[in-house]
């Protein structure tokens, strides 16, 4: 690989410049032990929910709120984030940064929980965005939750892992992403894309 690829890629990821909150939730996420995406996979959030005029917005894994953020950052002015997580301090934690942020209480909805306990109850179709970025060895079981909710030409987004390119690694992570990706590629449900961003973005659009 050329010095000048990985300097364009280098470039791209700090293209955009995140705001001072969602610079501040990212800081409390490392507190937390909850990294947030970086800025490449960031702004391409931001970017689907704006391109794609996303009201209803599902995310797996909240963190510290950085992610969402950057969605809401996109959606319109009506839209609304649904948000869950296992830990109730990320949750806490992704309050206080919206809020921080001027955002309206009856955009977001937190929700403290395993989230395939949680999903089940969602209303199938409901979803114009499915944002999944949680334990990667359960996004089989995600892939089934999100192609449910999502409404036709509803938009999948999972954050990956650059380990998943390279053959030689075969953890239980990686198999499982493998996986994923095969049967994502091969559902005629889904037209897909796996994107060079942060360590990957997997992004689908549901037919």
């Amino acid at each position: 690989m050329s010095t000048q690829k990985v300097a364009a890629w280098s470039h791209a990821e700090e293209f955009v410049t995140p705001s001072e909150h969602v610079e501040e939730a990212t800081h409390r996420g490392e507190e937390l032990g909850a990294p947030a995406v970086g800025n490449g996979v960031g702004a391409v959030l931001q970017m689907l929910a704006a391109a794609t005029g996303a009201k209803a917005v599902m995310e797996i894994g909240t963190g510290a709120g950085a992610s969402g953020l950057w969605l809401l950052g996109g959606m319109p002015a009506d839209g609304i984030l649904t948000t869950i997580d296992l830990e109730t301090e990320h949750q806490r934690a992704a309050r206080d940064a919206f809020a921080a942020a001027g955002i309206a209480h009856q955009r977001t909805r937190c929700i403290a929980g395993r989230a395939l306990e949680v999903l089940p109850r969602m209303t199938d179709g409901a979803y114009d965005l499915v944002v999944v970025d949680a334990d990667k060895e359960e996004y089989p079981d995600y892939l089934t939750q999100a192609t449910r909710l999502l409404r036709s030409g509803g938009t999948l987004v999972m954050t990956w892992t650059d380990k998943e390119s390279d053959p030689a690694n075969r953890d239980a992570e990686t198999r499982t992403l493998r996986e994923v990706g095969r049967t994502i590629r091969e559902h005629d449900q889904f037209t897909v894309s796996l994107l060079p961003v942060g360590e990957g973005l997997l992004v689908a659009v549901k037919r």
